[in-house]
């Protein structure tokens, strides 16, 4: 019989006390597993969606509140800030950059978010099918959304009054006089604005101001009757330039019904405000012109009424302290299972020794040599240690598989379990080290304990 029979022989003999210290151990290596994938993801996450972002600005409230909001679309938001304000950052010589955001709306639990294209070009997306919103009725879907509320290109739908929390659709008012039309679908991108259906900041402005666009309806209405009779005046009177009149007025018409669809580019956007002037936004994405902007200008915005200052670095840097008290914790206790693990482990060879003594003493005096038995012992406990890494390891990631599902916050930072990490490996070697020195005492003793002492003693 070879020593690899040998060993499966006795683990199967003693099925239970092998299978209870596999499962000890495998608990550890899932729980600290699952703490370094969800370590590693949320790092990199974070630097994902805060890269070429130094500050943003919402109402008066949270620093940490506007960031999870305004950023990574996880909380809702702190109020809303008016144009003015806005204008006077966009304007700011320390400003490069500004990205408008209007909250307030979702679909299936997915954020209706009105913005500006430089969103899309932030996040470095790009469209699989379709093309970018041009106009209050368009919107532009992330792969998670297309995929989960299983909308397809030039599909219709409402959104719902209320801020998703990504646990299932909200229950509010349903803007069913604004349909929303899918005009493009983003390709997946592994970020939270895969999760987000995009449109202009001038069509959150519509669907909550029916009124002024009733009246700016109205106003169309009107434009056109004035055209049309003017077009029969000029008929009347058989006027020469009556095509050149005719295509005038229909462009007049139509810049005006266009009037409000402004948000595709910086012109457009201005433009469209000006029919807005007392509109409000939610939040503002910044990036600085120079190191001087990370002094000077938070300092400046939380002087203004109204407006507060975020840093995403400071909050995250904060956030990230936080959360890591717990993680540390957690970390502590799976490196205590590990130890209970090698612990009882050892205790369970020790015992095993005890027991096939006799067994031990008898293949050395048929001819076995020392090193056999001691290489049968370490076998069984690396058999064992293996067993409980491997399925610690697939536990760990089916864990974090299922968090990534289960919880919100997990689907809107696309937790993911099918993740390798080097660490793993080191946390494999650390395990089998743990088998190894628990095995060291019992197989010292097999190799020490004379033929005859083992036979003869009780």
């Amino acid at each position: 019989m070879s020593i690899w029979s040998l060993t499966w022989a006795y683990l199967r003999a003693n099925a239970l006390g092998s299978a209870l210290h596999i499962l000890l151990l495998a608990l550890g290596v899932a729980t600290i597993t699952t703490l370094l994938l969800l370590d590693h993801q949320l790092d990199d996450r974070v630097r994902a969606e805060t890269r070429g972002i130094d500050m943003v600005v919402g109402a008066k409230g949270s620093p940490l509140q506007i960031i999870l909001s305004g950023v990574f679309h996880l909380d809702t938001p702190t109020g809303n800030i008016p144009l003015e304000d806005v204008r006077w950052l966009q304007e700011h010589p320390l400003v490069a950059q500004t990205i408008p955001l209007a909250l307030g709306d979702s679909y299936r639990g997915f954020r209706i978010v009105g913005t500006e294209h430089a969103l899309v070009d932030h996040y470095g997306a790009e469209l699989a099918e379709g093309e970018l919103w041009n106009g209050v009725h368009d919107v532009v879907i992330g792969a998670t959304v297309a995929r989960d509320a299983e909308l397809e290109l030039g599909d219709t739908f409402y959104g719902v009054h209320g801020i998703a929390t990504g646990d299932g659709p909200v229950q509010g008012e349903v803007h069913d006089d604004h349909p929303y039309r899918v005009a493009g679908i983003l390709a997946p991108r592994g970020r939270v604005i895969d999760r987000l259906v995009l449109g202009s900041v001038e069509s959150v402005w519509h669907v909550h101001d029916h009124t002024s666009e009733a009246e700016g309806t109205e106003a169309i209405d009107r434009q056109s009757d004035d055209d049309h009779a003017h077009r029969h005046e000029h008929d009347d009177h058989g006027h020469n330039d009556h095509g050149h009149e005719d295509g005038h007025d229909r462009r007049h018409a139509h810049e005006h019904d266009h009037g409000h669809e402004a948000g595709t580019d910086g012109d457009e956007y201005h433009a469209g405000h000006e029919h807005h002037e007392d509109g409000e936004i939610t939040a503002l994405l910044l990036q600085y012109r120079s190191p001087l902007a990370a002094v000077t200008l938070p300092r400046l915005v939380n002087a203004r009424d109204g407006l507060q200052a975020a840093s995403p670095a400071q909050e995250i840097t904060r956030l990230m302290g936080l959360l890591g008290v717990g993680l540390d914790a957690l970390r502590l206790f799976g490196w205590i299972l590990l130890a209970a693990g090698g612990l009882g482990l050892f205790v369970g060879l020790y015992n095993a020794l005890r027991q096939r003594r006799y067994d031990l003493m008898i293949m050395r005096s048929l001819g076995a040599r020392r090193r056999v038995l001691v290489g049968q012992v370490l076998l069984e406990s690396l058999t064992i240690s293996i067993l409980g890494a491997l399925l610690g390891l697939l536990l760990g990631h089916l864990a974090m598989d299922v968090l990534g599902a289960a919880f919100s916050q997990g689907r809107q930072l696309a937790m993911d379990g099918r993740l390798f990490l080097w660490q793993e490996l080191q946390l494999f070697a650390g395990v089998l080290i743990i088998g190894i020195l628990a095995a060291l005492i019992p197989a010292w003793q097999a190799y020490r304990t004379p033929i005859a002492t083992a036979l003869t003693k009780p």
